[in-house]
C-alpha cells in the first residue's frame, strides 16, 4: 500500500522501447529520476532518462547487479524478455516491483496468464494447448482444429503470430513462432481461432487503495501479429462492456498489485472472450496520447506512486496508425514531417529507435475526428505522409 508517497522517486525501467520513453517521460514532469535499461544501447528511453544502462535482462546476475548499483524505488518492467524469477528473489529483499513480481512472472508467459484465467478464475479464453516441438505442434494443430493461431509464450507487441489454415502451413507457424519470440524458451500456444467482430483493449488501472478503473475500449487491427492502428471508443453494446470490465477486474485483483494492464479481448455477436493481458502500458494504447486527459503513461505513473486519479475523459473520436521500417537499415531520417504535422487535429511521436528491420514499428500518427471512421482515415494519412530512409 503506497499513499501517501514523496517525490522525487527513483524508477529502474526494465525495457526502454516507445513505451517506456513516453512513460519516462510522464515521470519526469512529476520531477522523479528515470534509469533506462535494455538489451541495446540508445534505446528510446535512454534518450530521455537520467540515466541508462545495457544488459540482457535474462541474465539474473546482471539484473541483480543493476537494481543494487541503483537502489531504486520502484522497478517497472516495460517488456516480456525478462528473468523475472530474479524479480520474485530481489522484491523478497524488499524491492518494489511493478505491478507485483508474481504479477510480472505470471504475465510474461502466455501460458501461465491463460492457465490462470482459464483454469482457476473460470473466464473464457479460447481454447488451447502447447507445442514444444514441430512434431507436438502438428499433433495439437490436429487436435484444436483448422483454423487456429500460433504465437510464442513469450513475445511483444504480437510478433511470431501466424493463422494456420492446415497442415501445409503448421512448419511455416513454427519457423514464425520460433524467430518471434522473445527469451530463451521454445515453447508455443496453439489457440483455436475466434471469428471476432472486433478485437479491444480496456486499459484497467488497478489502484493501492480505491476502486478498479477503466478507459474506454480501443479497438485495434493487426498485422503479422503486429497493430496496424487503433481507435477509440471501441463499439461495445453497454451489456459487452460490463462483461469486459467485470473479467478485467477479476484478472487484475488476481494479480494484484498496482498499474495500469491492457486486457484484451474478442468481441462476437454471443460472447466476451478474454485473450492477453500485459501489465504495463499497451501499444494499442497510444492513442491515448491524442484521445484523453490522462494518458495511459500518465495513468500508470499515478497508480504507481498512489496520486489520485479524480476523473479520466475520453475527449471524442480519435485513433492512432503506425509508421513502420520499409527495410533493414541505419542511421534513419525521415521526409514529409512537416506535410504530415500541417494537418489540423493531429500529432506525430517518432520514436528515435537507432535502426531498421522490415516493418519495425518507428512511429506513430495520432489524429481527432468527428467520428471514429474520420478520426482513423485521418491518423492513416499523417502516417503515409512520412517517409523512413536508411543507409
Amino acid at each position: 500500500m503506497v499513499n501517501p508517497v514523496t517525490l522525487p522517486q527513483t524508477f529502474l525501467l526494465l525495457g526502454s522501447g516507445e513505451l517506456g520513453k513516453e512513460f519516462t517521460i510522464a515521470a519526469q514532469r512529476l520531477g522523479n529520476r528515470v534509469i533506462a535499461v535494455d538489451r541495446y544501447p540508445d534505446a528510446p528511453a535512454m534518450q530521455v532518462a537520467q540515466v541508462s544502462e545495457v544488459i540482457s535482462m535474462l541474465d539474473g546476475d546482471a539484473l541483480a547487479a543493476v537494481v543494487k548499483r541503483y537502489q531504486p524505488d520502484w522497478i517497472v518492467p516495460e517488456v516480456e524478455a525478462i528473468r523475472t524469477e530474479k524479480l520474485l528473489e530481489l522484491e523478497t529483499q524488499g524491492y518494489r516491483v511493478i505491478p507485483t513480481a508474481q504479477a510480472t512472472n505470471l504475465t510474461m508467459n502466455r501460458d501461465r496468464i491463460r492457465e490462470l484465467a482459464a483454469q482457476q478464475l473460470g473466464v473464457r479464453t479460447a481454447r488451447y494447448d502447447y507445442a514444444t516441438s514441430l512434431a507436438e505442434l502438428e499433433q495439437v494443430s490436429q487436435t484444436i482444429g483448422f483454423p487456429n493461431v500460433v504465437k510464442p509464450v513469450m513475445s511483444s507487441s504480437g510478433k511470431g503470430q501466424s493463422v494456420v489454415n492446415s497442415d501445409e502451413e503448421v512448419a511455416q507457424a513454427w519457423q514464425a513462432a520460433i524467430a518471434g519470440a522473445r527469451g530463451d524458451q521454445t515453447k508455443v500456444i496453439v489457440e483455436e481461432f475466434i471469428p471476432f467482430e472486433l478485437e479491444i483493449t480496456l486499459l484497467t488501472i488497478r489502484q493501492w487503495q480505491g476502486e478498479t478503473l477503466f478507459c474506454d475500449p480501443i479497438g485495434h487491427r493487426q498485422e503479422r501479429g503486429d497493430y496496424q492502428e487503433s481507435w477509440q471508443p471501441a463499439p461495445l453494446s453497454p451489456g459487452q462492456l460490463a462483461q469486459a470490465q467485470a473479467i478485467a477486474k477479476t484478472v487484475t485483483d488476481a494479480l494484484g498489485g498496482a498499474g495500469i494492464f491492457g486486457v484484451e479481448f474478442f468481441i462476437t455477436p454471443e460472447e466476451v472472450i478474454f485473450s492477453e493481458l500485459s501489465p504495463r502500458p499497451h501499444d494499442t494504447g497510444m492513442v491515448t496520447l491524442i484521445s484523453q486527459n490522462l494518458n495511459e503513461f500518465e495513468l500508470h505513473l499515478r497508480a504507481i506512486l498512489g496520486l489520485p486519479i479524480p476523473h479520466i475523459q475520453q475527449t471524442g473520436p480519435a485513433a492512432s496508425a503506425v509508421i513502420l521500417a520499409p527495410e533493414a537499415g541505419e542511421n534513419l531520417s525521415y521526409s514529409g514531417v512537416a506535410e504530415a504535422l500541417a494537418e489540423a487535429h493531429t500529432d506525430l511521436r517518432l520514436f528515435g529507435k537507432p535502426n531498421a528491420r522490415p516493418h519495425r514499428r518507428l512511429g506513430v500518427a495520432l489524429a481527432r475526428g468527428e467520428s471514429v471512421d474520420q478520426a482513423r482515415r485521418l491518423a492513416q494519412a499523417v502516417a503515409e505522409k512520412v517517409t523512413v530512409q536508411t543507409e
